[in-house]
């Protein structure tokens, strides 16, 4: 049992929507709100946030199921191809990324939260393209920051 099924979920009936249309729309700006009807099927209402989120998580699962059936090469060599910005990495980092975009997806899929595998891919693209820009640890006035190392918002 994964944690995505023990997730509340939220049900309106379709007189809500027109009755109380400002609570649950202030709903589903949180969270998926389904929506039953006496004459049709069910509808679920989300945010375009929601949305997209899911459609960005969908794609990457498909650019994941492409690399590995591909047989050829190790997993680092097979995701270069689908995400051509990480051959702007070391082989190293390489390696590490395509682990933890793995991760990550797995931990979205098993979570039903898009936001987690979607945030390791920008940071890891984000960061290859910092590098192709000639950024580096030994960059002057470049300062990488340690993962445990808690930063104050600005």
């Amino acid at each position: 049992m994964t944690i995505a099924a023990d997730l509340p979920v939220a049900t309106r009936r379709s007189s809500d929507l027109s009755k109380h249309s400002a609570e649950v729309f202030a709903e589903a700006e949180d969270h998926p709100v389904t929506v039953t009807r006496r004459d049709g099927e069910a509808l679920v209402l989300m945010s375009q946030r929601e949305a997209e989120g899911r459609a960005r998580l969908l794609n990457f699962a498909a650019q994941l199921i492409t690399v590995t059936l591909d047989d050829r090469g190790s997993l680092a060599e097979r995701m270069s191809k689908a995400f051509s910005w990480m051959l702007a990495l070391s082989p190293a980092d390489r390696e590490s990324c395509a682990q933890d975009l793995v991760d990550a997806a797995r931990a979205s899929f098993s979570t039903d939260q898009p936001h987690l595998a979607i945030a390791e891919l920008t940071s890891w693209k984000e960061t290859a393209t910092a590098v192709a820009a000639g950024l580096s640890s030994g960059s002057a006035g470049l300062e990488w920051l340690d993962d445990d190392e808690t930063v104050e918002r600005p």
